[in-house]
Formats: structure tokens, C-alpha cells, sequence
């Protein structure tokens, strides 16, 4: 690190470069390679400001969401006024739904393009983790790249956090895209193969913004996975016979087309079946790698995967740092503005598996918010690879709180995937390919195949009185009083 290593400072030193009202760009993807040391030293500058009756909060940039380390002391601390563009902490959260912090909840391709644009006004300081400091100054990535590359060209000031957690064999597993045009002089994308390299292995950094360097040695937060349970195997299964389904009628080659899963047990279940199936020589372009998705490499099923950031458990992260040479050829970690990105979504053809929390019966998803006013995480990249997707699944248990919700009702709460994006919804109770049917085929087969028994008979007996009670809206027949009245009931009496 002899390029930068007059700078070294305790994280207490480098937190104090950031001051009242900054807009802080930090690294950091699912909970990996996030900061680990600065934001905890900026939390309690924040409390000693505030033990002195002084305001002291920033505004947080990041790649997605991260960890206690870095979203959860700063939430605690007050320490956060503003936040984009997902997370998924449970303290950041409550300030969030309690509205002492402001949430941008933005697609993930949109956030890098959109600080160029200078929508979200100036970055003063970036906050990045990597794993190496060259000799000559370009630094080597560690287990996320997410939108890192562009905080660091933004920022006015720079602090690096390097991670000897990180393996030193990170090197050559990254690329990094130095291309980006604003419009009008943007020019095409030009990948065609998940593992095509169109940038450079290292990220840049101008070393006379770089005003302080930490030295960490801590793991990424690395979460474990619950164990496949009946319903996720059950959704696993109706994807996987859905997609032989689809060879059979040619509409898919005999290794898929490329995979993107996003985070959570039932993406998991898929690729574990995969892993126990006749597929063979798959791809995936995807956000995040899982722990299935490093056992399908293992397998040898799985052949190449581009990602931004790994999510994995303790155990599978162990596995890869121990064997990370194994892997070089057959991972690539990018940028997620390249990573997410619709141009290159739509050119491979990706095969898009992503969670929810409700559909209605007409094929509009909610994945983002409770009873439509409380937020969960964010959307994240659903929407960069649902609307672009060749084939885009929507999965879901059926029922939530031991039955008291269900997940197919009237009319979604809150929409973020309308109609017109959504293909396939799966729950354990089966799987409605929506694609090329009218909302009211639609709303036939969610109810048929998707819905609990417990709650069938009722979302039919809704469809035939709004198709009674609408002589003139009979292409999406609703009751308007009724619409979200599962909900009002659900919020009286504890069930829909």
C-alpha cells in the first residue's frame, strides 16, 4: 500500500473528514463489502453532538442495503437524515416507517446514472471498502463492487477502508466499467457473454482525494439461510417443471438462457433444484451470488455467473475464501449499473426469479410495503429485471402469519410491478403463466392456481360480482369499495 500508506488513520481520524449534512456515498451490496470501522466512529460523533445539543446527521448513499456495522449504528445513533437507494435493516427501517429518516426507494441500474446526472446533488465524501491497495494506487474490490465505482469517481473526498478479511487471490475477480458516457454520447453496452470482460479488474481512485485509509480485518455480514421448508421445494419444483415446460415447446435451449435470482430462501430452493436436475452448462447474469448458487458452481451445473456482490452464509463464505482460486474463470463481480442493467438484461435473455409480498388477482405485484404504507427493504433490482427479462417469475408462500394474510387479494396495496411487467406467479400452490392473457384470464388463473383454498372461493366470488357490477369497465372489473378491504380488515381484526 506504499502509495497511500502515509494516510493511515484510526476510523475515529477518518470520520472526522465527514462533517454535519454531507452526502456520504459508502460501499456495500447485500451485506458485503461494506465500510466496517467508519460508520461506527461516525455513529458516536453523532451521540457526542447530540449529548451537546448539536444536530449531526447525514445523508446515505450506498449500493444496496448492508449491515448492522454501517445502516444499523447509524439509524441508532440518529445519525442519518436521508437514505437511498435500499436497505434492509431493521433500525434504519423504524426510522424510515416512523419518518425521521427520508427514503428514496430507487431501482438499483438507476442510482450511479442518476448521481451523474447530478439528481441527487453533490457527493462530498465516499466511504469505500476494499481489498487491496496496489503499490501504483489501483485498488483491488473485495466481495461487492455495487455502485462503488462511482462514489469514488463523485466524491470530493475519499476515505478507503482496506480489509485483509478479504483474500489477496480477489484480484482478477472484478470488472470494472470506465466507459459511461452521459446522453447524448452514450454508446451501446457491447457484452454478449455473461463472462465477457468489457472493463478493467481494478477500481480508480485519485489519490489527492483520498484523505484518510483504515486497515480492517472483519467478515462481511454473512446471514444464514433457513432450510428449504415444504412451500419454498414446492415453488422450487413448479419453476424448474415450468421451465421443461418451456424446452419442450422450444422456447428455451437445453442450458436455459441466463439466471438472475434475487435474495431469499425460495430463489435458494431453485437453484438447489437445479443443482438435482438434468440441467447442464448454465449461466446466470445476476445481482447477488448465494449460497445455492456457489453450491450449482461446485456441481459443475453451473458455469459462469456475473454478479455485483456475493450474499452468503458464514459457511459458504468461508468455503469460498479458502478455495477462491478455484473460482477465478467462472465468477465476475461488476458494477451494479452493468450488472442491472436493461440493455443487457433484454440482449441475454435473462431467466429473472424474484420474491413478493402480494399479487392481486390481475397480476400487479407489491415487494416492497405492508398494508401499502409501511416500507420492507426497497425494490431493488426487481424492476431492472422484471420489466427486460425474456421469462420474469414472481414467488410467494400463499399465506403469511400462519394464514391470516394471504398474498393473492383484490387489489395490491402498493404496486410495483404492474400488470403489464408480470409473466409468471408462483406460490407452493401452484404456477399461472399470465403471459399473453387479458386481465380477466388473468385473474382466472391467479385464483385457480395461486391462491389458498382458504381464500379462493372469495377472490372468485369478488371477480364475478365486479364483472356483474361493471357493465362498462368489464376489461378490469373492480368494486371500489371493496378493493382493499381485505386490508381494512386485516388491520381491525388481525386477519384478512
Amino acid at each position: 500500500m506504499s502509495a497511500l500508506s502515509s494516510r493511515i488513520v484510526s476510523a475515529q481520524e477518518a470520520a472526522a473528514h465527514i462533517r454535519h449534512g454531507d452526502r456520504a456515498g459508502m460501499s456495500g451490496f447485500t451485506g458485503a463489502g461494506y465500510p466496517k470501522e467508519v460508520p461506527g466512529a461516525l455513529a458516536a460523533r453523532a451521540q457526542e453532538a447530540h449529548g451537546r445539543g448539536e444536530e449531526f446527521s447525514i445523508e446515505l448513499w450506498t449500493g444496496a442495503s448492508t449491515a448492522p456495522e454501517l445502516d444499523g449504528v447509524l439509524a441508532g445513533a440518529s445519525a442519518v437524515h436521508k437514505r437511498l437507494p435500499f436497505q434492509s435493516d431493521p433500525t434504519m427501517r423504524d426510522a424510515i416507517n416512523a419518518g425521521r429518516v427520508e427514503y428514496v426507494d430507487a431501482h438499483l441500474s438507476h442510482a450511479a446514472q442518476q448521481a451523474w446526472f447530478g439528481f441527487y446533488g453533490k457527493l462530498d465524501v465516499a466511504v469505500v471498502e476494499v481489498a487491496e491497495v496496489l503499490p501504483n494506487g489501483l485498488l483491488v474490490p473485495g466481495s461487492s463492487v455495487g455502485n462503488s465505482k462511482t462514489w469514488l469517481d463523485l466524491a470530493d473526498k475519499v476515505i478507503l477502508e482496506v480489509n485483509s478479511w478479504h483474500p489477496r487471490a480477489y484480484e482478477g475477480f472484478h470488472d470494472v466499467y470506465y466507459g459511461t458516457r452521459l446522453p447524448p454520447r452514450r454508446t451501446p453496452l457491447q457484452l454478449l457473454d455473461p463472462m465477457q470482460r468489457i472493463g478493467d479488474p481494478y477500481l480508480r481512485v485519485d489519490p489527492e482525494k483520498v484523505v484518510a485509509v483504515v486497515e480492517t480485518d472483519a467478515p462481511d455480514r454473512n446471514l444464514p439461510f433457513k432450510a428449504a421448508d415444504e412451500s419454498s421445494r414446492a415453488m422450487a419444483d413448479h419453476v424448474v417443471d415450468f421451465l421443461r415446460h418451456e424446452i419442450n415447446h422450444g422456447r428455451l435451449p437445453k442450458n436455459l438462457l441466463p439466471l438472475q435470482s434475487g435474495v431469499g430462501n425460495i430463489a435458494n430452493a431453485v437453484m438447489t433444484n437445479l443443482a438435482h436436475s438434468e440441467f447442464e452448462n448454465l449461466t446466470a447474469y445476476t445481482e447477488v451470488i448465494q449460497d445455492g448458487m456457489l453450491d450449482l458452481i461446485d456441481s459443475g451445473k453451473l458455469t459462469a455467473v456475473s454478479a455485483t456482490s456475493f450474499s452468503l452464509s458464514a459457511e459458504h463464505a468461508a468455503h469460498f475464501n479458502e478455495n477462491i482460486e478455484s473460482y477465478k474463470g467462472r465468477i465476475l463481480l461488476r458494477p451494479q449499473e452493468i450488472s442491472n442493467h436493461p440493455e443487457i438484461i433484454r440482449r441475454l435473455g435473462i431467466i429473472a426469479i424474484n420474491g413478493m409480498v402480494e399479487a392481486d388477482i390481475y397480476g400487479n405485484v407489491n415487494s416492497t410495503h405492508v398494508l401499502s404504507s409501511s416500507i420492507i427493504n426497497g425494490i431493488g433490482g426487481s424492476g431492472d429485471f422484471a420489466r427486460n427479462a425474456y421469462l420474469n417469475f414472481f414467488v410467494s408462500p400463499s399465506t403469511a402469519k400462519g394464514g391470516a394474510i394471504s398474498a393473492i387479494v383484490p387489489f395490491a396495496s402498493h404496486i410495483d410491478h404492474t400488470e403489464h411487467d408480470t409473466q409468471i406467479l408462483v406460490t407452493e400452490q401452484g404456477l399461472a403463466d399470465l403471459r399473453a392473457l387479458s386481465p380477466r384470464a388473468r385473474a382466472r388463473k391467479i385464483i385457480e392456481h395461486c391462491a389458498h383454498p382458504d381464500y379462493r372461493d372469495r377472490l372468485q366470488d369478488y371477480l364475478n360480482r365486479a364483472v356483474a357490477a361493471s357493465p362498462r369497465g368489464q376489461h378490469t372489473p373492480h368494486l371500489l369499495r371493496e378493493a382493499l378491504s381485505w386490508h381494512e380488515t386485516y388491520q381491525q381484526h388481525g386477519r384478512m
